[in-house]
């Protein structure tokens, strides 16, 4: 193993999951969906606590881990809208978040596709959202959260690197590409203030300054 790599897992496990989070793990791989890597995970539980999230929407339900680090990190009255296709992919995140004892109202579960979900939410109404669905909608998925955030509000888009595949110009595939434009246009925006981490599967973090 490389340097790169060693410091890259040391960081990963540096703090250990539970077992509600290794439960869930589990459950998402016998459901063919991946849940977002340990250290992204704790950057967005870090970031929604320092950020004094309240309201938030995520792109991607699947078993709930992620889900469940949002709570962990909002106050007790924060709500997370969760958008997911696959109704068992919530009926697995219903019992994760029942496991981690958040009460079925901090999270209103939405079953259906995210681009037909997502205009019916609320202009400006959210201080987080997180991406992490279908990567060749991720451009998508980046219109509806600047217009769903308040001035101040938080985007993250997980799997930013796409499994090293988006630094690497050779990788023209439809999902990287559509990883790729999705960073150039944050990158560009004159609203969002951003930063790239390479925690779990490369993390973006981008604040809306107006």
């Amino acid at each position: 193993m490389s340097t790169d790599a060693a410091n890259w897992a040391y960081c990963e496990d540096f703090v250990p999951e539970d077992d509600v989070i290794l439960a869930a793990r589990d459950v998402a791989d016998q459901l063919g969906c991946v849940p977002v890597l340990p250290g992204a995970a704790r950057v967005i539980e870090f970031v929604a606590r320092t950020a004094g999230v309240r309201s938030a929407v995520e792109i991607g339900t699947g078993a709930g881990v992620s889900t469940t680090y949002l709570l962990r990190g909002m106050g007790a009255s924060g709500v997370v809208t969760t958008i997911d296709v696959e109704p068992e992919h919530h009926k697995a995140a219903r019992r994760t978040l029942a496991s981690a004892g958040f009460a079925p109202e901090r999270a209103r579960m939405i079953t259906g596709r995210a681009l037909e979900v997502l205009p019916r939410l609320t202009d400006h109404g959210y201080d987080l959202v997180l991406i992490d669905a279908r990567k060749a909608e991720y451009p998508q998925y980046l219109e509806q959260a600047l217009r769903l955030l308040r001035a101040g509000g938080i985007v993250i888009i997980d799997n930013a690197l796409w499994h090293s595949r988006v630094p690497d110009p050779a990788q023209r595939d439809e999902s990287t590409t559509a990883v790729r434009m999705t960073l150039k246009a944050v990158r560009e925006s004159d609203v969002l203030q951003p930063m790239l981490l390479t925690s779990g599967d490369g993390l973006l973090v981008a604040v809306k300054t107006a």
